[in-house]
């Protein structure tokens, strides 16, 4: 029969009777005469009530007695549902994340997982016990012994984990509720469930805030081709599946340190549009991008950078067969983009017939910082300048010069240790697949925009390799296409949104930076909200952009930035606006109505 990892939530086990009624899924499991292995967090508010009591001795505690702290949780946990289990008379054993055999790296508070040695969880198995994992926790090593947590979301990551190394026929996340939902039904009434989702999509999504799964155990998931559902605790209902791409064997050492890039990708069949100094209100995007999509223009990035004055630019690439289409709508419509209709100067639409799009791939990326810093400062260090970037949680994409793109993908490869042939990421086909699968909204963001960084090789490596030094996670990376000649130097601008939390730290970080990169002022705006899309669906479909952009216009909602990838299209808005504009983008794409798509294998 199969073997099944289960993870249940603190919500899942926060009573007795909520534990008694777990044990009797798990004992009907077992009785099944499948292999189990449960993860479970710590009971309810725990977690929370432990971090007070520590609180209330000191304002601040250490991370290594934190962890100390925080893990006992986990281990009422497993021991009342072994006793719940023995009571159904079903044979189970209770494992702290040391005695389970997982190895973390030496980092209190937010360790990653290093390797799982399963020869104690295999015994267990062998002999037809349940074995009952206190998930978020492991050891550091063999020789100190420091017990270590995972971080937020560590039980999800715990479980996801032990799968991998078993392996396990599935993995089920269990949660209160019913599975992945196409937006947070906090601020969107009428969402749905989704039947099943791709680990990519499921990656953007957790990032954005979704938080029914931790993007580090998607992660796990879709390196080791480890199959994971999302059900609801309460019911019987399937939930929704997270499907991984075919699985490719990878060794288990350094399970979460593994290469966090899978591939240089390229595409030189590119163009680039840019127009510079269009008007700064809503429906100009709508108005440019429709036209663009009447057109049956396929668009593939699409950046707009923070504004300036009254204006802004946006610039997007397209594939060289379209550039003479988009250059003519580009150049047509021009005139009604300007900033201030009677008065303006004239919208200026920029052209580079000949770029390239250079791009490494990767789980990995994801809460990693100094993986974008890694591929600037390569490119940098060839020479290579980069004109546009785009960010998502898989995916980090610069605009080159064509001419340059053999020795970027050369240089790449040697800094991600990748083969010399770049290997298109695969996709799992899908029947029926929507072009907007969910959508996301993050209202824990701020943007920093960093005014005239000089035009040459190595500015951006230089900026965001001393905030990933820092811990400091960047989210969108903008980089304006205006480009302004001060002290005998081109400049442009840089833009990105942080979490909120690491603002401070950034524009620490930032000043003292300034005297070595040369660049002007720091502009800081706190009161933003990233509202998404996300589909794997897209690829193949023009049209997405320009509907997220009318659907905003015509809710008078204002676009500050723009950022796409192939399953991702980002908007930052007003703070305020932000829930107005996942309603309304929830609607306009009809996720509200029931999602049923099946997987082709």
């Amino acid at each position: 029969m199969a073997v099944i990892v289960q993870k249940y939530g603190g919500t899942s086990v926060g009573s007795v009777e909520r534990i008694q009624a777990v044990a009797q899924r798990i004992d009907q499991t077992a009785r099944a005469g499948h292999s189990v292995v449960v993860v479970v967090s710590a009971m309810g508010k725990t977690t929370n009530q432990l971090v007070d009591l520590a609180h209330q001795i000191t304002s601040t505690p250490s991370r290594r007695e934190m962890d100390m702290l925080l893990s006992t949780g986990e281990q009422v946990s497993i021991a009342l549902m072994s006793m719940a289990l023995h009571e159904l008379g079903t044979e189970a054993v209770s494992l702290t994340g040391a005695q389970v055999g997982i190895v973390t790296e030496a980092e209190h508070t937010r360790a990653r997982i290093l390797q799982i040695d399963t020869q104690r969880l295999q015994q267990h198995l062998d002999k037809g016990k349940v074995v009952v994992v206190a998930g978020f926790q492991g050891v550091s090593d063999r020789d100190n012994l420091e017990i270590t947590t995972l971080g937020r979301g560590g039980s999800d990551t715990t479980a996801v984990a032990l799968a991998a190394a078993l392996p396990a026929d599935t993995c089920e996340i269990y949660t209160d509720v019913p599975g992945i939902l196409t937006a947070d039904p906090r601020h969107v009434s009428d969402a749905q469930l989704m039947s099943e989702i791709t680990c990519d999509e499921m990656l953007e999504l957790a990032s954005l805030g979704a938080k029914v799964l931790h993007p580090r155990a998607v992660e796990i998931a879709r390196n080791y081709g480890v199959p994971l559902v999302v059900r609801s605790s309460w019911t019987e209902d399937p939930g929704t599946k997270v499907i991984s791409p075919a699985h490719t064997p990878r060794v288990l050492q350094g399970l979460e340190l593994v290469h966090p890039v899978d591939a240089v990708e390229f595409d030189t069949d590119q163009a680039k549009v840019a127009l510079l100094r269009v008007g700064d209100r809503p429906g100009i995007a709508a108005r440019m991008f429709g036209e663009i999509g009447r057109q049956e223009i396929d668009v593939d990035l699409i950046i707009q950078s923070i504004h300036e004055g009254n204006t802004n630019d946006i610039a997007f690439t397209v594939g060289q067969e379209m550039l003479k289409r988009a250059e003519s709508v580009a150049h047509a419509i021009a005139p009604v983009l300007r900033s201030e209709p009677q008065n303006s100067q004239e919208a200026e639409v920029m052209v580079d017939p000949q770029v390239a799009k250079v791009g490494i791939a990767g789980a990995g990326i994801i809460g990693r910082p100094g993986v974008a810093a890694r591929m600037f400062t390569a490119l940098s260090s060839v020479g290579i300048n980069i004109q546009m970037i785009s960010t998502s949680e898989v995916k980090v994409s610069c605009v080159i010069d064509a001419e340059q793109c053999d020795r970027a993908i050369e240089v790449l490869c040697e800094t991600f240790e990748l083969d010399s042939s770049p290997v298109a990421l695969s996709h799992v086909p899908m029947q029926e697949q929507p072009a907007v699968r969910g959508a996301a909204l993050d209202m824990k963001q701020a943007s920093l925009g960093i005014i005239g960084v000089p035009d040459r090789p190595g500015m951006a490596a230089k900026i965001f390799q001393t905030l990933a030094e820092k811990g400091i996670c960047v989210d969108t990376i903008i980089q304006s296409q205006r480009c302004r000649v001060v002290d005998g130097l081109p400049r442009r601008d840089i833009a990105f949104t942080l979490p909120e939390a690491d603002l401070e730290e950034a524009q620490a970080v930032l000043a003292d930076l300034a005297s070595t990169v040369a660049y002007g002022e720091v502009v800081v705006n706190r009161a933003i909200a990233k509202v998404s899309v996300v589909g794997s669906g897209m690829v193949g479909h023009p049209g997405v952009a320009a509907k997220m952009f009318s659907v905003l216009a015509s809710s008078g909602i204002n676009i500050q930035m723009i950022s796409t990838s192939e399953i991702k299209i980002s908007c930052v808005v007003d703070a305020e606006q932000g829930v107005k504009a996942l309603q309304a983008i929830h609607a306009a794409f009809n996720l509200s109505q029931p999602q049923q798509m099946a997987v082709s294998h």
